[in-house]
């Protein structure tokens, strides 16, 4: 099939060859007459733009055609160009009747969130009491949607969406002082001014005849208008993408770009391409078997030329640290079959998840990488709750105690720090001296009673080192974190919501290490191992894993990495972990179809990862914050065709546990949990989950097995 002219949507599966159909159909459309320098073609990243240029340089090479001023790129590289040639001469382009101005600054991530936060301050609002990284996410959800800052006070519907919009403004004030521009306002402003200016419109019309828009199913609302807008006219766009594929709402995608193209764009050819060339028979057929169950998604079928090849196997273990070294098995499995560890990934939801793969790898020694993130024990929220721990056991760690000065954030200034430094060289005293006497350093009042505060932390928690047992480890941790506020430190250096909560849970995972550790047994008539033992001995171990492997660069390494982050990618041998209720679907998602739809398809592109070995697994128990909680699988693993799979015991079905403890919570019932204390049963959700309204902790969605619910009263 050859298409010539009109709108044109190719629904490209996994494994079909996305980047083939553009750069063919640029390198086609260029063998037709049409000049370079009138096709435009948008994606995502640079790499994928660097590619894209790279093979159509090679094919109209080879075939004798020119692709000078061909123009490839990212949809912000694409919007600075415009702005820069034509933002100054367009009213539209700017913001509070102020011009943007040609040399503009580009602000990147942390440049925008220390504005965000000095924004906050700007605007009266307490970091206690309001995240940075919520505000910007909403001012980016905004941003989005077109809105400025004024528009968004405009349609604020409560308290605080009120908030955010003031901050929002302060904001926008302080990128328009200093001539600069958000990675959001890039498109903001350009989707402004095609969309306002008519002259600026017609001028693009007129030079881009051709559209073409990679993982279309990635674009949100401002990219949408900045395509359309172009291609509205001559209605010349091909769109490539893969609505099974769609799984970054959380971070503005907008679903409805793709599956809403033929109404946007009447007469349009839809072009699926199904087949894979990627998976064997059985991964594709348990893939489409699951994608299947999303109602929002226009169907093609799924098949693939290759072998039906080895069944993918499910796995119920005992706990995590069973299914870790289950995980290790299966590698080492694929390894003596010949696969290369650089062949093979364990794919997770969240990064937390990592510690006890990361654990069970170094200990089988298999060489091992994160992608796209830090080891767990040297991201920053975990060192900064181990240099407490440190703090606790050795008085003397000055390095430890500089860390966590101020964690959370003190207001304790680098001024303070230094003259209590140079006091404490001047008497050769440990830092942790030198703090308990601040105020004979001169500082402030407020610093000292700051450092107070933390200092007596400090020695309540280091009182109770040996006159405790060692089995208090995990609920000392546990207690710890609480007390300190280390949650809400680890939330506040978050790029995003996401980021946030990963990082609260990476800190929630240290805890639920240490419940795990155990001391090497004592010689028969030892004295009992105290606490202090425990988190001495806790730390080496700690301190002895979180070395590097050394990596075979012939043979490489297994990767480690979010399903999110495994888009894209490909792997003989995939792995992938938790596959549990709570977990995958996330628990936040329970209550909104969409949501679990997206849930759903984060778990088929993890799957269509696989080329030819497929585990996926889960833990009857796992710890959460030091405590053992009992788990679901996952529902999604009931969307799985039994047909196309294989338990590790060979046998060829699959049984699952319903949620038995909803129907025992009637609605208006109270109940309490060990977690959130007191509340009332106000609504129930899908696949058990329960909607209550703690006293303490307000409304959450929770699962009675996970949230540990008795029943208090009756309705």
């Amino acid at each position: 099939m050859t298409h010539e002219r009109g709108p044109l949507l190719v629904l490209a599966g996994p494994g079909s060859g996305k980047t083939r159909v553009i750069t063919r159909r640029i390198c086609h459309r260029l063998a037709m007459g049409v000049a370079p320098w009138q096709i435009l073609a948008l994606t995502f990243t640079n790499k994928a733009a660097r590619e894209m240029k790279s093979r159509v340089d090679q094919l109209v090479s080879n075939g004798g055609h020119g692709g000078r001023g061909l123009m490839v790129g990212t949809f912000h590289s694409f919007s600075a160009g415009l702005l820069r040639r034509y933002g100054e001469g367009s009213p539209a382009a700017g913001l509070a009747g102020v011009a943007l101005k040609r040399d503009f600054t580009i602000f990147d991530a942390d440049d925008a969130r220390t504005a965000v936060k000095r924004a906050m301050e700007a605007s009266g609002l307490p970091k206690e009491q309001w995240k940075a990284a919520t505000i910007a996410d909403w001012i980016s959800g905004e941003k989005d949607q077109l809105h400025t800052a004024e528009e968004s006070a405009q349609g604020a519907m409560d308290f605080a969406e009120r908030t955010y919009a003031r901050v929002y403004a302060k904001y926008e004030q302080s990128l328009v002082r200093q001539n600069a521009l958000d990675f959001d306002d890039l498109l903001l402003r350009t989707a402004r001014m095609l969309r306002h200016d008519a002259s600026v419109r017609e001028s693009l019309q007129g030079r881009f005849t051709e559209v073409l828009v990679d993982e279309y199913q990635d674009t949100n609302h401002a990219q949408f208008t900045i395509a359309h807008a172009i291609a509205c006219e001559h209605r010349q766009i091909c769109v490539v993408g893969d609505p099974d594929q769609s799984i970054y709402g959380w971070r503005g995608a907008d679903i409805s770009n793709i599956l809403e193209f033929e109404a946007r764009y009447p007469g349009a050819t839809v072009v699926p391409l199904g087949e894979n060339f990627r998976s064997t028979g059985h991964i594709v057929a348990l893939a489409d078997g699951l994608i299947r169950h999303n109602a929002a998604r226009p169907h093609k079928d799924l098949s693939t030329s290759l072998e039906m090849g080895v069944y993918p196997v499910v796995s119920r273990l005992l706990d995590e640290r069973e299914e870790a070294a289950n995980a290790a098995s299966c590698l080492e499995a694929s390894q003596q079959r010949g696969v290369a560890w650089k062949d093979m990934a364990v794919l997770y939801r969240t990064n937390s998840l990592s510690r006890t793969i990361e654990d069970a790898l170094r200990h089988r020694g298999i060489p091992h990488v994160i992608a796209r993130g830090t080891a767990f024990y040297e991201r920053r929220e975990v060192r900064d709750t181990l240099a407490y721990l440190r703090a606790l056991v050795n008085p003397a760690d000055d390095t430890a105690l500089a860390r966590i000065v101020n964690v959370p954030a003190r207001k304790i200034g680098n001024t303070t720090m230094e003259r209590i430094t140079a006091m404490a060289t001047t008497r050769m005293c440990s830092l942790s001296e030198a703090l308990c006497h601040s105020r004979d350093a001169g500082v402030t009042a407020s610093a000292s009673r700051a450092i107070d505060g933390l200092m007596a932390i400090i020695a309540r928690f280091r009182s109770e080192l040996e006159v405790k047992p060692a089995s208090n480890l995990g609920p000392f941790v546990t207690r710890l974190i609480e007390e300190a506020h280390l949650e809400r430190a680890a939330a506040a250096h978050g790029d995003d919501a996401q980021d946030a909560e990963e990082r609260v849970a990476n800190v929630q995972e240290v805890a639920s290490a240490a419940a795990e550790f155990r001391l090497p047994e004592r010689d028969e008539g030892a004295a009992d191992a105290s606490l202090g033992d425990a988190l001495r001995g806790f730390l080496e171990s700690v301190t002895l894993v979180a070395d590097a492997d050394m990596i075979d660069p012939e043979r490489g390494a297994v990767t480690l990495m979010t399903l999110h982050a495994s888009k894209g990618l490909e792997f003989d041998t995939v792995v992938i972990v938790a596959a549990e209720e709570g977990i995958l679907p996330h628990a936040r998602t329970v209550q909104d179809p969409a949501q679990i739809e997206e849930e759903r398809r984060l778990f088929f592109v993890g799957i269509t990862r696989c080329e030819r070995r497929l585990h996926i697994s889960s833990a009857q128990n796992r710890t959460v914050r030091g405590v053992t909680l009992q788990t679901i699988r996952s529902s999604f693993l009931r969307d799985l065709p039994v047909d196309h799979l294989a338990r590790a015991d060979e046998s060829r079905t699959i049984e699952y546990e319903e949620p038995t403890h909803g129907g025992a919570f009637p609605l208006g019932s109270t109940v309490r949990s060990p977690f959130f204390g007191l509340g009332r049963v106000e609504g129930r959700g899908a696949r058990g989950a329960l909607s209550v309204r703690f006293r303490t902790a307000g409304v959450r969605t929770v699962y009675p097995e996970f949230a540990k619910l008795e029943l208090v009263a009756p309705a």
